[in-house]
């Protein structure tokens, strides 16, 4: 099983998905990895999330799965059963701390503050997510964090673009960003599985 540090090395970009239907899930991994990308996050904001999961698991399986907005412990053991492969948490209380570890998973629970982080390193966790990137100070608060907290690295998420991405990848604390925009929900509706495998490939071209 691979660590939470080396979720941050999979893609430059991990794409956040929202499936509103369980069959186009797996249509949706299949063009991100035809595009380059090897990772995704679906979100667990809809009632068939954990069941879309478990169909990427199965079709897609040269595709990281992992469960993202897990804000319980037992969403953390529903997506474990369904097949995600990691955890991201919007944050990170004690009981969500434990339930997400006793999934065994690699998994990268949120901050907003330094305290935070701080805390969580503190449990000996050194890759975190940083949300909401942008409402808290995006670029500036990463390079600025880096200081007193070298040792730390994250994949900041929330309201980051395409456009601002490449700011965010050259700090030398950030492993990966996670976005949206590789996965525009009118893209998934119409099915234009070429446009997110355009989107991909151009977001796997932002390492480098």
């Amino acid at each position: 099983m691979m660590t939470s540090a080396e979720l941050l090395t999979l893609s430059p970009v991990m794409p956040v998905v929202v499936a509103d239907e369980i069959e186009p899930a797996a249509e949706v991994a299949k063009a991100l990895l035809a595009g380059g990308i090897t990772v995704i996050e679906l979100t667990l904001r809809t009632p068939v999330a954990l069941a879309a999961i478990e169909h990427i698991a199965s079709e897609v399986p040269g595709i990281v799965v992992g469960a993202g907005t897990v804000t319980t412990p037992t969403q953390a053991r529903q997506a474990a059963d369904a097949g995600a492969a990691f955890l991201v948490t919007p944050g990170c209380t004690d009981a969500l701390l434990a339930g997400a570890e006793d999934t065994g998973l690699p998994f990268l629970p949120g901050v907003a503050t330094v305290s935070e982080a701080m805390r969580l390193a503190e449990n000996g966790l050194d890759s975190l997510k940083f949300f909401p990137a942008e409402a808290n100070g995006g670029v500036a608060a990463l390079r600025a964090i880096e200081g007193p907290l070298p040792d730390l690295r994250f994949c900041p998420t929330g309201g980051i673009t395409e456009h601002s991405a490449p700011g965010y990848l050259a700090l030398p604390n950030v492993g990966c960003v996670g976005g949206s925009w590789l996965t525009p929900r009118d893209a998934i509706a119409a099915r234009d599985w070429a446009r997110i495998e355009r989107l991909a490939a151009r977001a796997r071209s932002l390492a480098g």
